[in-house]
C-alpha cells in the first residue's frame, strides 16, 4: 500500500486479538509473517488477518468482515470453503445461476415462505458463491481510508444497538429458581433440531441407501458426460444460447453406451429429450427441447414409472442453513425449480436440523448423488410416496441443546430443569421474530397497518445503527443523500434483499406509488412485518396478564374448545389450569379477555393509532384476522445432564451423521475447565426453544446480550 501507513492494520489486529484466549493469541503471534519488503507486506498481513479470523470464528461464531459482526455466521473457515469449492467442482455442478434466491435476507429479519414462494429466482447465484464474492469484495476494499475504525468498532456496534427482550415485551418468568449464566449457540452445532412428523415419530437420518428400483438408470449416468458436454446441455436446457439442439458424438457405438447417454441427458436435464442420428457415417445423440420452459418446473411425466409414487420423500440433514436456502441449493444442483419441493416447517439457520422433505419426480438415486457433491448437507431415508408434504402437518420439533460455560450449581440446574418440566415457560415470540438491527420489523408492520406508506419506505431504507453488510450501508447512505432509487439500487450487488426489491419497485412505479412499489416484495416477506407487530402486541399483553393475575386461570380468561375460543366463567375456574389459557393476537376475527387485559389491548393499539374494532385494511393482504396462542407451554420428553470439558471447540454430543459414520460418543471427564448443560425436550410447532432456555437461565437471549456474554468469557 504505497504512501500509506500500515499501522491501522496492526491496530485492527490488536483490537481483535484482545478477544482471544492467551493460548490462541500466542499461537497466532508465533505464526505471524516475518518482516518483508514493503511491496510484499499486504499479502502476508492479509494472511495473518485470515488466521485471526479463523481463530475468532471457530470460538465465537462471529464474522470479522468489515462493517459487520454476525453472531449467526458459519463456524467454518476459509480452508473449509476452499475445500468445498474444490469438491463441488469435481462433482460437475451446473454452471448456471438459475433457481437461487439465497442472499435475500431482509435486513430486519426473514421468514422463509412456503415452497411456491421460491420459484422466482432465475438468474441468481448460489448462496455459497454469493457469500464468497461478498467476502472478496470486502477484502478488496481494505485499502480505503477510515476502515480501521469500522473494523474496530463493529463489535462494539453490535453490543450497543439492536433489541433486547425488554424492547419486545419479554419481561416475565414463571419459575422461582435462581438464574445462572450460560452461552447459547456458541457453536451452531450446540443446537440440534429433529422434526416430529404427523405420526409422532422423530425424524432421524440413519439410512443413506437408495431404494432398489429396476426403473432407475445405472450410476454411469453421472460420469458418462464430459464437463463441456454438461455445460452445453445446461445452456440448452435453460435457453441460454441460440442453439435449438446439442449433438454428442457416440465414440463407443454400442447400444448399451447409447442407452446410458440417453438416460444421462434425460435424468440430469429435465425438459430435454433425445434421439439418435447418423451424420456423415458417425452416430450422434441429439438433445432438444420437448416441452419448453415449463419443463423446468414440471419434470417429464411420461418418464416416471406409473407404479411408483410421484414424490420422493427424504430426510434432509443440514448445518447452518435455513430451510429455504437449503432447498435453493438442492434445486440448483438438480437443475429444477424450488417450488417442486415441499416440507412441513422451516428450521433454524444457526443449528443442525433434521427434517423431512418431498420432491416431485426426482429419483432417490439422483438425490443420493448430491451427498458426494455438497458439504453441510446429507440426504437419506428415501421413500416414494403419492403425496407431497404440507406446511403445518408436523407435530413439533425435538431439540438437543448445549449451554456452554454454565455458572449454576448442580442444585440450581436441577431446580431449573424440574421447573421447565413441570410448569413450562411463557410462550413468548422469540427475538428472531423482530429482526437484528436498530429498526425492528414490528415498527414497519405498525406503519403498514397505519397506512403510513412514506414511513414504511423510510423505515426500510433509511440508514440505521448497528452491524450490517457494507453494501447495505452504502445503499442506505446513497438513498439518504439522493432519494434516487436507481442510484441506491446500483450500490447493491444483491438485488433480492427487501431493500433492493423496494428500490426496484420505486424505480418502476415512482415515489408517489409506494404501495405498488412495496408490492414487489414477495408476499410472505411483506406479511412478516405485520405478523411481527401482532407478536409484539401479544408479548406485551401476556406480560401484563401474568403481572396482573399470576399463574392461575381467572374468570374472563379465554380457552379453546376445538378451534373456538370461549370465556372461563366463575363457576368453571377450577376445571382449567394455566396451561389451558390462550390469548389473542389482534385481528378482526378474535375475541378478547373479559378482564383488565381487554382494555390493555385497546390502549396499546390506540396509542399506535390503530382501531381494535376495525382491523380490516384497505389492502386485503394486510387485514388481520387474528389467532389464539397458549400463554404457557410445557415441554415434553425433557431430560438433561451436566458435563465437564476443557476444549470449547469440541462437540459435546453426536449428531446423526456422526452416528452414521460410526463415531463413538464423547467421553467426559469428572473434572474440567468448563461445565455445560446438555438438555433435550420436545415442543409443539410455532414455539421458540430459545424462550424455554431463557426460562432455565433467567437471562436475556437477545443477540445483543449473548454477544456481550461471549466476549466476557473470551476475555
Amino acid at each position: 500500500m504505497p504512501g500509506r501507513s500500515r499501522s491501522w492494520l496492526f491496530r485492527v489486529t490488536l483490537a481483535a486479538t484482545a478477544l482471544l484466549r492467551p493460548e490462541q493469541r500466542a499461537r497466532l503471534l508465533a505464526s505471524r509473517p516475518a518482516p518483508r519488503l514493503r511491496s510484499q507486506a499486504p499479502g502476508s498481513l492479509k494472511c495473518f488477518l485470515g488466521s485471526l479470523k479463523m481463530e475468532m470464528t471457530g470460538i465465537t461464531g462471529m464474522s470479522l468482515k468489515r462493517g459487520s459482526v454476525a453472531v449467526e455466521d458459519n463456524d467454518s473457515v476459509a480452508p473449509a470453503e476452499e475445500a468445498k469449492r474444490q469438491k463441488v467442482s469435481e462433482c460437475c455442478p451446473p454452471n448456471s445461476q438459475d433457481g437461487l434466491d439465497n442472499n435475500c435476507l431482509p435486513s430486519s429479519g426473514k421468514v422463509p415462505g412456503p415452497p411456491g414462494a421460491a420459484g422466482a429466482g432465475e438468474g441468481r447465484k448460489s448462496s455459497d458463491t454469493q457469500s464468497e464474492e461478498e467476502e472478496e469484495e470486502e477484502e478488496d476494499g481494505l485499502s480505503e481510508e477510515g476502515e480501521e475504525e469500522e473494523e474496530a468498532e463493529s463489535f462494539a456496534d453490535m453490543m450497543k444497538h439492536g433489541l433486547t427482550e425488554l424492547d419486545v415485551g419479554i419481561t416475565k418468568f414463571v419459575s422461582s429458581h435462581q438464574g445462572f449464566s450460560g452461552i447459547l449457540k456458541e457453536r451452531y452445532s450446540d443446537f440440534v433440531v429433529h422434526e416430529i412428523g404427523k405420526d409422532g415419530r422423530i425424524s432421524h437420518l440413519n439410512d443413506l441407501s437408495v431404494p432398489v428400483d429396476e426403473e432407475d438408470p445405472s450410476e454411469d449416468v453421472f460420469t458418462v458426460l464430459t464437463a463441456e458436454e454438461k455445460c452445453r446441455l445446461e445452456e440448452l436446457q435453460l435457453f441460454k444460447n441460440k442453439e435449438t439442439s446439442v449433438a454428442i458424438e457416440v465414440i463407443e457405438d454400442t447400444k448399451e453406451k447409447r442407452t446410458i447417454i440417453h438416460q444421462a441427458i434425460k435424468s440430469l436435464f429435465p425438459g430435454l429429450e433425445t434421439k439418435t442420428e447418423d451424420r456423415e457415417g458417425k452416430k450422434y445423440i441429439v438433445a432438444y427441447h420437448a416441452a419448453g420452459k415449463k419443463a423446468l418446473a414440471n419434470p417429464r411425466k411420461h418418464s416416471w414409472p406409473k407404479s411408483r409414487g410421484s414424490y420422493c420423500h427424504f430426510v434432509l440433514y443440514k448445518e447452518n442453513k435455513d430451510t429455504m436456502d437449503a432447498i435453493n441449493v438442492l434445486s440448483k444442483y438438480l437443475r429444477v425449480k424450488p417450488n417442486i419441493f415441499s416440507y412441513m416447517g422451516t428450521k433454524d439457520k444457526r443449528a443442525i436440523t433434521v427434517q423431512e422433505i418431498a420432491v416431485l419426480k426426482i429419483t432417490a438415486q439422483r438425490l443420493a448423488h448430491l451427498n458426494k457433491c455438497l458439504m453441510n448437507f446429507k440426504l437419506g431415508n428415501f421413500s416414494y410416496q403419492k403425496n407431497p408434504l404440507k406446511l403445518g402437518e408436523l407435530q413439533g420439533n425435538h431439540f438437543t441443546v448445549v449451554l456452554r460455560n454454565i455458572t449454576g450449581t448442580d442444585d440450581q440446574v436441577q431446580q431449573a430443569m424440574n421447573s421447565l418440566k413441570e410448569i413450562g415457560f411463557i410462550n413468548y415470540y422469540g427475538m428472531q421474530r423482530f429482526g437484528t438491527t436498530a429498526v425492528p420489523t414490528y415498527q414497519v408492520g405498525r406503519a403498514i397497518l397505519q397506512n403510513s406508506w412514506a414511513e414504511v419506505m423510510d423505515l426500510i431504507l433509511k440508514p440505521r445503527s448497528g452491524a450490517e453488510k457494507g453494501y447495505l450501508v452504502k445503499c442506505r447512505e446513497e438513498w439518504a443523500k439522493t432519494k434516487d432509487p436507481a442510484a441506491a439500487l446500483r450500490k447493491l450487488p444483491v438485488k433480492r434483499c427487501v431493500e433492493g426489491q423496494l428500490l426496484r419497485g420505486l424505480s418502476k412505479y415512482g415515489m408517489k406509488n409506494i404501495v405498488s412499489a412495496f408490492g414487489i416484495i414477495p408476499r410472505n416477506n411483506r406479511l412478516m412485518y405485520i405478523h411481527s407487530y401482532q407478536s409484539y402486541v401479544w408479548n406485551n399483553m401476556v406480560s401484563q396478564r401474568i403481572e396482573e393475575y399470576g399463574l392461575k386461570p381467572v374468570p374472563g380468561d379465554l380457552v379453546l374448545k376445538g378451534a373456538t375460543a370461549t370465556y372461563i366463567e366463575e363457576e368453571d375456574v377450577n376445571n382449567y389450569s394455566i396451561h389451558d389459557v390462550v390469548m389473542p393476537l389482534p385481528g378482526f376475527d378474535v375475541i378478547y379477555p373479559k378482564h383488565k387485559i381487554s382494555e390493555a389491548y385497546r390502549e396499546m393499539l390506540t396509542a399506535d393509532n390503530l382501531d381494535i374494532d376495525n382491523m380490516r385494511h384497505k389492502i386485503r393482504d394486510y387485514s388481520l384476522s387474528g389467532a389464539y396462542r397458549k400463554i404457557i407451554i410445557r415441554p415434553q420428553n425433557v431430560s438433561w445432564e451436566v458435563v465437564a470439558y476443557d476444549d470449547p471447540k469440541i462437540p459435546l454430543f453426536n449428531t446423526d451423521v456422526d452416528n452414521l459414520e460410526g463415531k463413538p460418543p464423547p467421553v467426559f471427564a469428572s473434572e474440567g475447565k468448563y461445565r455445560a448443560l446438555k438438555m433435550e425436550f420436545s415442543l409443539p410447532p410455532s414455539t421458540y426453544a430459545t424462550m424455554a432456555i431463557r426460562e432455565v437461565l433467567k437471562m436475556d437471549t437477545s443477540i445483543k446480550k449473548q454477544t456481550q456474554l461471549n466476549t466476557t468469557w473470551l476475555r
